[in-house]
């Protein structure tokens, strides 16, 4: 499977050294949450003086730049890789710079839906590559840092059989 990359991105990776730099921005959805919550891997631009914010303003998932940033947090990506026998998943690594991040990880019960994207901080309206519809998988934490783990919804939460085992669905099996 090929995918379209920009000519921009084409040229950076090709050069011994580029000005571009690749955000990676994340949206978690969920029913807990009043609003999805967007992150950017890069302070792109000052969003606010007090509080001091950073952020990346783009378009990516209907979101509006002036009122809904990707809000720039201390962390690290590492995009979903080819696994041969299961999920391909992705990485990211918070700094651990507020209690409030872990108190509302312990506070969901079941799987975020997470959507990720990579874009040139020159053209952050212009994906790269984008996972859409992946599942938070485990979040674990210490005092220095988070680690999420996000991947596709796991195989193993599928009912399994999702059909009985009928004369008149399956006839083979009764032959």
């Amino acid at each position: 499977m090929s995918r379209l990359v920009s000519l921009t991105t084409r040229k950076a990776n090709d050069a011994a050294s580029t000005a571009e730099t690749e955000i990676a921005l994340f949206v978690f959805e969920h029913a807990a949450l009043e609003a999805p919550i967007r992150l950017s891997t890069d302070p792109t631009e000052r969003l606010s003086d007090s509080p001091l914010m950073y952020g990346t303003r783009s378009t990516w998932q209907g979101a509006d730049p002036a009122t809904d940033p990707y809000l720039f947090v201390l962390a690290s990506a590492e995009v979903p890789g080819d696994l041969e026998d299961g999920p391909g998943p992705a990485t990211i690594v918070l700094e651990n710079v507020d209690n409030d991040i872990i108190a509302v990880l312990r506070s969901i019960t079941d799987r975020a839906t997470v959507h990720m994207a990579v874009v040139l901080a020159s053209s952050p309206d212009l994906v790269e590559l984008e996972f859409l519809g992946l599942k938070l998988i485990s979040a674990d934490y210490d005092a220095a840092q988070i680690t999420l783990s996000i991947s596709r919804q796991p195989i193993e939460d599928e009912a399994v059989p999702s059909a009985r085992f009928t004369k008149d669905r399956f006839p083979g099996l009764f032959k």
